[in-house]
């Protein structure tokens, strides 16, 4: 027979204290606490990680205080001066230069080669044209038109013609004409109008075929003004040569429908402009030491804005090697401080984090990338500094509240805070509004039961940060017109930032239970919907199991509400504990349904596998149908290394009987009858490691006890419920739990009150039965 039990607990218990003792400051002393922390690996990967954060949070730092935190147009709340002598660019004056320069390049005007070759055309072959004509009424209507001919001018141009052919002075006259027309542009009247406002230079550039001309700006001609055409054609036609009354037929036909013979080529003009504007070198000024560059209220300029980068470069250029690392040892020191902190604040208060090494490497990932992002945001586009310097840190609460707890993430946000606060050279007012939303996430995030619960938060977060932020400007921004319009519009991206993060942490949160290896309130709520399909299945082929879980449930929820453990994650766990049960229902009391016990024909051995094979279906089943990895404990501890009594007690007396048999039939033979041990008939555990679990494990066997019982009185009930919760302490089933003598108690006494409301008494209707005084409810 086994010794005590409770003896041989006891005494392990004491060695293994010893044994702590002994290597942590007993024989050893100091000398032991350090081998023993040295040759911890999670130590190791701790320190490493550890030491590998603060070194990118550090870099991260260093390369972005130098950097210009400003926009151009935005209000200043301080004020910078110059603080080493620099040589910088003056880049308004040398915009300026180069404007003058390229007003003052002539504007070019290409020829329409098309328009002069038509008039050359025209009238060199004019008097071939009516050559053969006796009377101006005979010659073709729109060739008397075109011209305006009369027969004065139409003898006149018979005589320009030899042997059908144009003379050659006709011949030089039009082509002194073309040259007059190619150096004297006809332009339209909106081309004209804009060359005698538009540019500087008195001469305009004419490109011509392969030949470019400078002329005087007065030498354009308006094509649209009657007067002014008429002058210059009256003009060319007489410096052509063109004598009356043939200079009138040319005047008439300049003159008559006008079309442009040149026309604006403005790509070409501001390529030229370009071109020299690049000839002109950089204007710079000198800077000396004091000189203001912006003061507080100043709307930030261009010019401002690139004095302030140049100093600054300057500035750390200049700076000796010595200061710059010792502001960079300090920074370090600084970081290394933080970091310092997390870990600590994990290492005591978080074990999930500080015993798995790839948790540690993550969160320092997560974190150090939103270092990085709230950097990169806030360098790349200033302007939108009030929500990129809140944004990430807000989100890295967001995550690690929900991957852990509302402390953790209260924790990890504020010394998250202090980084980003620290890498981009922040203030107070900066830092305060990082930790209004820090701290509204938090009290936010007390459990996500639902999708409203997220969208509750991000409402809450967008109104509180945006209040800060408008409150913390009030404060820290010069009062004017420009100040306060940019303040509400800061307070307004601000607050809509803050609700696309509630979106983005709806739409991810799968994603960040995987992550961390987390449930929520809203995964439960769904899980413990009646029609996901694991619990269809159990409803549909261990329907008495289903019912028993029903119960056990409700048992549970109450008892983990009464000790504030997670009443939801008990209830959903004691929903799916038996699910094992549906692979051989009829070999479970509960789905016989008063028909015969098979286990009446098995030996307590095979029985003993049927029964305790369902633990290990159950585990089966729930990783086939995807369920979160804590419930997959409700289902592999809500038996612990419990005995399974009645298989063991029929086994012993099986064996009993066999040797008193074999006894009796041989009794000088050496009695071989196996009796068998406790530890054979136990289930292979593990044991609760939650309270959570340790609840459902008394709540399961009170459920299954009290239908037993033929009068379940309150007392009853009560004795039943208190002599299971001792057995199990005593048998060590909570000894891997947090589980105190106290919350013991006030399960036993919840556990009591909801199991006799299950099993009240019930009023005797007539004709009923005395015997059917009290009846079971379940």
């Amino acid at each position: 027979m086994p010794q005590n039990t409770g003896t041989t607990r006891v005494g392990d218990l004491a060695e293994g204290i010893r044994a702590r003792r002994w290597l942590e400051g007993g024989s050893l002393g100091w000398l032991g606490r350090i081998f023993v922390a040295v040759s911890s690996q999670q130590l190791v990967v701790a320190v490493l990680v550890g030491v590998s954060f603060a070194a990118v949070c550090s870099v991260i730092a260093m390369w972005s205080r130098p950097l210009p935190h400003v926009a151009v147009g935005r209000v200043m709340i301080d004020t910078h001066v110059v603080r080493v002598n620099i040589s910088s660019v003056d880049f308004a004056a040398t915009e300026q230069a180069r404007e003058t320069i390229k007003a003052q390049t002539p504007r070019v005007y290409v020829a329409d080669t098309n328009r002069i070759d038509e008039i050359r055309t025209s009238l060199e072959n004019l008097p071939r044209t009516v050559a053969g004509v006796a009377d101006i009424e005979t010659l073709e209507p729109s060739v008397r038109d075109k011209f305006h001919l009369t027969q004065e001018q139409l003898t006149a141009l018979q005589h320009e013609v030899i042997n059908g052919e144009p003379t050659r002075t006709w011949k030089s006259k039009v082509a002194s004409l073309i040259i007059t027309l190619e150096s004297r542009p006809l332009l339209n009247d909106q081309t004209w109008q804009k060359s005698t406002q538009e540019g500087r230079h008195s001469r305009v550039r004419l490109l011509n075929a392969d030949h470019s001309t400078l002329i005087p700006r007065g030498e354009l001609v308006n094509a649209d003004d009657p007067s002014r055409l008429v002058e210059f054609a009256t003009i060319a036609a007489r410096d052509a040569g063109f004598m009356s009354p043939l200079r009138g037929l040319v005047i008439n036909y300049l003159t008559t429908s006008p079309k442009p013979t040149y026309r604006f080529d403005e790509p070409a003009t501001k390529l030229e402009q370009n071109q020299n504007a690049e000839t002109l070198s950089q204007v710079t000024r000198t800077n000396p030491v004091g000189q203001i560059i912006f003061t507080a209220g100043d709307l930030l300029t261009p010019a401002q804005f690139d004095l302030y980068r140049n100093e600054i470069a300057e500035y750390e250029r200049t700076l000796p090697i010595a200061k710059r690392m010792m502001r960079g040892a300090g920074l370090s020191a600084l970081v290394g401080g933080i970091a310092l902190a997390l870990a600590a604040y994990g290492a005591l208060f978080v074990p999930r984090l500080r015993r798995d090494p790839i948790r540690m490497l993550g969160m320092a990932a997560i974190l150090a990338g939103l270092l990085f992002l709230a950097v990169v945001l806030t360098v790349a586009n200033p302007a939108m500094a009030p929500v990129s310097i809140v944004a990430p840190t807000v989100f890295a609460t967001i995550i690690v509240a929900i991957g852990y707890e509302q402390r953790v993430g209260l924790a990890f946000g504020v010394l998250h805070g202090i980084l980003v606060c620290l890498a981009l050279d922040l203030d107070i007012g900066d830092f305060a509004c990082i930790l209004s939303g820090v701290c509204t996430a938090v009290w936010q995030l007390r459990e996500v039961r639902d999708r409203t619960g997220v969208i509750r938060m991000s409402l809450a977060i967008s109104l509180v940060v945006g209040i800060v932020t408008g409150l913390v400007g009030l404060i820290e921004r010069p009062i004017s017109a420009v100040s306060m319009r940019q303040l509400l519009t800061d307070a307004g991206w601000v607050s809509l930032a803050m609700l696309v993060l509630g979106g983005v942490t709806l739409f991810i949160l799968p994603l960040i239970e995987r992550a961390f290896d987390v449930v929520t309130s809203m995964t439960l709520i769904e899980l413990r919907d009646p029609k996901q399909p694991l619990l269809r299945e159990l409803q549909i082929r261990a329907p008495g199991t289903y019912n028993h879980s029903l119960n056990v449930a409700s048992i549970a929820e109450a008892a983990a509400e009464a000790i504030k453990a997670d009443s939801l994650l008990t209830y959903v766990g004691a929903l799916y504990h038996d699910c094992g049960k549906m692979n051989k229902p009829e070999y479970f009391v509960e789905n016989q349904l008063g028909g015969p016990n098979k286990h009446e024909k098995l030996n307590p051995a095979m029985s003993l596998l049927l029964i305790v094979g369902h633990v290990k279906d159950g585990v089966e089943l729930a990783r086939e149908f995807g369920l979160p990895r804590q419930l997959l404990h409700f289902i592999e501890a809500h038996h612990g290394t419990t005995l399974v009594e009645f298989f063991f007690h029929r086994a012993k007396q099986q064996a009993i009987q066999e040797a008193h048999r074999q006894h009796e039939s041989h009794p000088q033979e050496p009695d071989d009858t196996h009796i068998p041990e406790e530890f054979e008939y136990r289930y292979p555990g593990p044991k609760p490691v939650t309270r959570e679990a340790a609840i459902l494990m008394i709540s399961d066997a009170v459920e299954s006890a009290t239908r037993t019982l033929t009068e379940p009185t309150p007392s009853r009930i009560e004795a039943l419920v208190r002599a299971i919760a001792n057995k199990r302490l005593l048998d060590g089933q909570f000894d891997d739990c947090d589980l105190t003598l106290k919350d013991l108690n006030q399960i036993v006494e919840s556990i009591s009150r909801t199991v006799t409301s299950i099993y009240h008494g019930r009023v005797v209707y007539p004709g009923g039965s005395p015997a059917r005084r009290i009846e079971r409810s379940a």
